[in-house]
């Protein structure tokens, strides 16, 4: 299999999630594994539901995944709800991410079935032009994972403070019948062998656009 290093000169990344505990479930292990191992690199996540504890979450786990440095954005909008809000959601967006200008942007698969995910994947590829964008996946009860073309091997202190990070920060999900390791883990194995990882680990993601130069 073809390896690329995409990350070597990324300064900035930008992860986007629909609700809380999204992102680190989608890419946890992969930004973890790019703040160890490219610490210059400046994260911002933009979370657009949650208040409350969830919103606190949100901002916990995003320091302990991308470092206490990271800028964390919760617009608070209401959850299940996306495509329907008299908020407007891609305005919020918009005024969110004005000011950044990220290298990488993580969000969800255009092809999730949960009308909030594939709400924020449109508004992505609506905002970002100039962007690698790539497109993570959410094991839920849709069963909607399909198939990827962008895989980041993870070793097994990657995928174990992915898994414990999440178990650990998201205590107000514990009591979800997803929310447990073995959910966690399954798809880092799955997606390990098909990359045919070092560690049989990965994270797996959608690149709709990939400019090689």
């Amino acid at each position: 299999m073809l390896s690329v290093e995409a990350f070597a000169s990324v300064r900035s990344v930008l992860c986007l999630g629909a609700h809380p505990d999204d992102v680190e479930i989608g890419c946890g292990g992969t930004i973890y594994r790019l703040h160890r191992t490219y610490p210059g690199i400046e994260f911002s996540v933009v979370v657009m539901t949650g208040t409350g504890e969830r919103a606190a979450e949100a901002n916990a786990a995003a320091e302990r995944f991308c470092g206490p440095g990271v800028s964390v954005q919760v617009l608070g909008l209401q959850d299940g709800f996306l495509p329907y809000s008299t908020q407007d959601p891609k305005s919020r967006l918009s005024e969110a991410v004005e000011a950044l200008v990220p290298d990488v942007v993580f969000t969800h698969r255009r092809d999730d079935r949960h009308q909030d995910h594939s709400h924020l994947s449109d508004l992505t590829w609506q905002l970002f032009r100039d962007q690698l964008i790539l497109e993570y996946e959410i094991p839920k009860y849709d069963g909607d994972l399909g198939t990827c073309n962008v895989y980041v091997p993870l070793t097994e202190a990657d995928a174990g403070a992915k898994i414990d990070g999440i178990l650990d920060v998201y205590a107000t999900q514990r009591s979800k019948f997803w929310m447990t390791e073995d959910v966690l883990r399954a798809p880092l194995r799955l997606r390990g062998v098909e990359a045919r990882a070092p560690e049989l680990l990965a994270e797996g993601f959608v690149a709709r656009k990939l400019l090689l130069g």
